[in-house]
């Protein structure tokens, strides 16, 4: 008799560990997202918004 190459069972376990790993790699995500958003207001209450708009006119003077 012919056994099936794989069974139900064999089917339900395969996926599982992607399953586990998309919330980590969410909730990962989502943290390095906060720091650096914490980061940019550090910075931001540190050297006030005269940096970054200078900033951001060189790199439009470079761009240009």
């Amino acid at each position: 008799m012919v056994q099936p190459i794989s069974t139900q069972q064999d089917m339900l376990a395969g996926p599982r560990p992607a399953r586990r790993l998309a919330p980590v790699i969410a909730v990962a995500g989502a943290g390095l997202g906060a720091v650096l958003l914490a980061g940019a207001l550090v910075l931001w209450l540190h050297y006030g918004t005269a940096v970054f708009f200078e900033m951001i006119a060189s790199g439009f003077a470079a761009c240009f």
